[in-house]
């Protein structure tokens, strides 16, 4: 299957099924699904096992200079989207730690990890056959992309989303204080000065609220179309 569209950017606010979106368009089209958040959960993970302090941001930084990540299509049947590498070290399960979830927002709000960051995501991205899924791709990472989606859906839909996830994991869940965090969230990330979120000016902009997950990926399935 040939296509004449190769970089797909699909960025958009939390929660709004980005991810699934996008990891459902790269097998469909067999092109290399690559989540961006990972890159910044990769270097939240080094940075912790390197002790370093994640307050500095300055050594964060150069860190995240002096580290070479690649993102590569699923090399194991274990649930895993692609796999995360650091020299020949597979850390594609280890980002995942509850201590790199509760310092990952502090390292991605660093403006040079962010850019150094970026450099990464445009090597890999620029090879073509991938969907890159982020905040900024559109805009910042990949501005030359083929196709830009940008996936919304209105802060209580998202909310509602994520605490019927939690709810079917029988997980606790308070609807009212995942919503809290779902805008202070959409707050951090639109007002930041460095690649604040927002739709590209070619984006074409799926709004999800009215639609379930089949009705989204056939609509992005035609724009690859």
């Amino acid at each position: 299957m040939t296509h004449s569209i190769s970089i797909i950017a699909l960025d958009g606010p939390a929660a709004s099924g980005k991810s699934t979106l996008g990891k459902k368009l790269a097998e469909q089209l067999n092109f290399l699904f690559f989540d961006t958040g990972i890159m910044y959960r990769a270097v939240t993970l080094i940075a912790l096992e390197s002790n370093l302090n994640l307050q500095d941001e300055a050594a964060v930084t150069q860190l995240a200079q002096n580290t070479q990540i690649e993102i590569r299509p699923p090399s194991k049947e274990d649930g895993r989207a692609f796999d995360i590498l650091v020299g020949e070290k597979d850390i594609t399960w280890e980002v995942r730690r509850a201590d790199v979830d509760a310092n990952v927002s502090v390292v991605s709000a660093y403006a040079g990890v962010r850019q150094a960051l970026t450099e990464q995501q445009r090597r890999i991205g620029l090879r073509g056959q991938v969907v890159m899924v982020g905040r900024d791709i559109g805009t910042v990472v990949l501005p030359e992309a083929d196709l830009k989606i940008y996936l919304d859906a209105s802060a209580e839909q998202r909310a509602q989303r994520r605490y019927d996830e939690l709810i079917a994991r029988n997980q606790p869940a308070d609807y009212a204080e995942i919503l809290k965090k779902v805008i202070e969230r959409d707050r951090i990330d639109s007002t930041r000065a460095v690649a604040p979120l927002r739709p590209a000016e070619d984006a074409v902009i799926l709004d999800s609220d009215q639609l379930d997950r089949e009705q989204v990926f056939e609509q992005a399935l035609k724009l690859c179309q």
